[in-house]
């Protein structure tokens, strides 16, 4: 077992990157320290709006167009700061219908327009956000792309999963050192890797929607975040 475990180390030896100017290094353990947390989200942010239909391309427009501002109301209702209500989409297009010719033949006539106002509201107080999702609706809304939830200042959470990882790494290190019967040197390279959030939780719903006066169920779930850190550290000969 000792043999087979001083094997795996020698051939970290090769492996890891040795600085030739570090004598100190030119004998090391390669580790890779590993840290991960769970936490629950501070925030949602859903993608909300209208799709509209109109003889001429303003009534389209104005019609979506007006849902959509009910939809920011009713956000500003339940404290969601300008800031963080944003369009996320406009669009306009002609709509055609199929029309059935005699003798089973189909051709593609003008039908108006349609188009469709997106909007993106980022709410903090998780608790109301099935009321925005229902009272949305009651404005007009009849399109939710996405719903998904994340965290406002991933970096501390970052930076702390990094000292944890480079933590993991040396406490790795110097168990392989020990076993090995040798003692652990000062560090010869160190680099970081991952922090993002992973997975964002994200749901989409399609349209049409429960019927009137339902709140929309919403579970936010956690979100996983971890760092990786890989380390290597010179050994006594």
């Amino acid at each position: 077992m000792r043999a087979a475990l001083a094997g795996t180390v020698l051939a970290a030896f090769l492996v890891a990157p040795v600085h030739a100017d570090d004598s100190a290094c030119k004998r090391h353990i390669s580790v890779v320290g590993r840290a991960v947390e769970t936490r629950a989200p501070d925030f949602a942010e859903i993608s909300i709006g209208v799709e509209a239909r109109g003889a001429t391309a303003a009534a389209a427009l104005d019609a979506a167009s007006k849902a959509v501002a009910g939809i920011s109301a009713q956000a500003r209702t339940l404290g969601v700061p300008p800031a963080d209500i944003g369009t996320a989409a406009v669009t306009l297009q002609a709509a055609t219908r199929a029309v059935v010719r005699p003798g089973g033949g189909s051709t593609e006539e003008p039908d108006g327009y349609r188009a469709s106002n997106l909007v993106t509201v980022r709410l903090a107080d998780m608790d109301h956000l099935g009321d925005l999702l229902r009272q949305a609706l009651d404005s007009g809304a009849n399109r939710i792309d996405s719903v998904s939830f994340g965290l406002r200042d991933p970096d501390t959470t970052e930076s702390a999963l990094q000292v944890a990882a480079a933590r993991d790494a040396r406490t790795r290190a110097e168990a392989l050192a020990e076993a090995l019967g040798t003692k652990l040197g000062p560090l010869c390279t160190l680099s970081t890797q991952g922090g993002a959030p992973f997975p964002m939780a994200s749901r989409a719903l399609p349209a049409p929607m429960p019927a009137k006066g339902r709140r929309v169920p919403i579970e936010a779930g956690t979100i996983q975040m971890s760092s990786e850190v890989s380390a290597s550290f010179a050994v006594a000969p």
